[in-house]
């Protein structure tokens, strides 16, 4: 799988304690318009999709993640591998140092039917919620309102992969 692009802060010890957790999210286009999570506690947009249990393939990550974050059925004939961020930051747990992600990407189609969200306590506090967006106004909403205590970095690679589907001509 490609790489799109990296975030390195550049702000811990690399000599440390750190987490590893990698990702995998979902790009499900249609109509011009992509299925994204709102949160509406903090109002920033992301893929639906988390993190990859021990001794899980992606792929099944993926599945799950979606079923779990938006109530959408992955049809899973149709995922494509599109790209992955790697992200490396200080962690804001006080037990380690940093933390790597590996956020796997993949296109998508969904059934047309959907069922009730399953989230974590976070994600129900969130108040996350599916929403059909034009892409361009969820980066504008990710870049211009004011997120609260949200990880920046989570919200802006979201952003930039959407932008990297606009260049690429998803959206046409």
């Amino acid at each position: 799988m490609r790489l799109l692009f990296s975030i390195d802060t550049k702000d811990y010890d690399i000599n440390g304690i750190g987490i590893v957790r990698p990702s995998a999210r979902s790009i499900i286009i249609k109509e011009g318009r992509i299925a994204l999570v709102h949160s509406q506690k903090y109002h920033y947009y992301k893929f639906p999709g988390g993190g990859i249990e021990k001794h899980e393939a992606q792929e099944d990550a993926l599945v799950r993640e979606t079923l779990e974050e938006a109530g959408l059925k992955v049809i899973k004939e149709s995922i494509k591998p599109y790209g992955y961020v790697h992200r490396i930051q200080k962690s804001i747990h006080g037990d380690c140092d940093y933390f790597l992600q590996d956020n796997f990407y993949y296109l998508c189609d969904v059934e047309d039917e959907m069922i009730t969200q399953t989230l974590d306590d976070y994600e129900a506090d969130e108040g996350f919620q599916l929403v059909w967006m034009d892409p361009v106004e969820a980066i504008k909403a990710n870049r211009e309102i004011d997120h609260g205590p949200k990880q920046h970095n989570m919200i802006e690679r979201e952003s930039r992969v959407l932008e990297i589907l606009l260049e690429e001509g998803y959206f046409e």
